[in-house]
């Protein structure tokens, strides 16, 4: 009889130690996501003087704790970084972010004059409509896939 008195009280802690787990499980397989990725071509004629593009769009943390992004990279370039464009004395001036901090039910914003990617040396001529994935690389293990479409530079 003493046993069914401490029944209930088994059963919750039960069900909380599952649902516990569960929301662990969930985080730790939660992932940003990368949305309206875009890549700016060059102007016309200024592609091999300039073996840079930049890549803007947003990446989206719906998980319930943080992430990091420490590193990119693309089948598509020889190299792609993490910048950031600041004015500093009234001048622009770009340098590269080693990592950046997402919160949770945050977001990264990269466009043009901000937060951005340096996407260096296309492998291959890149056409407007033309896809190309960067992979993020995330603290901890992990990465993320991001697909950016190809647009012409406006006038």
């Amino acid at each position: 009889m003493r046993n069914l008195a401490y029944r209930p009280l088994l059963v919750l802690l039960c069900a909380v130690a599952a649902a516990l787990a569960t929301g662990c499980s969930s985080a730790r397989d939660c992932a940003p996501q990368v949305r309206d990725g875009w890549v700016r071509m060059p102007p016309a004629g200024a592609a091999s003087a300039m073996p840079m593009l930049a890549g803007f769009g947003r990446i989206v943390n719906t998980c319930p704790m943080p992430v990091t992004i420490v590193g990119a990279k693309s089948p598509s370039f020889a190299g792609v970084e993490l910048h950031e464009t600041r004015t500093v004395g009234g001048v622009n001036r770009m340098r590269p972010v080693p990592e950046l901090r997402i919160a949770p039910d945050a977001s990264a914003v990269l466009k043009p004059g901000g937060l951005h990617l340096m996407l260096m040396r296309p492998g291959a001529k890149l056409n407007p409509g033309s896809r190309v994935v960067v992979q993020f690389e995330l603290a901890g293990g992990g990465t993320v896939l991001g697909e950016f479409e190809v647009r012409k530079a406006e006038p």
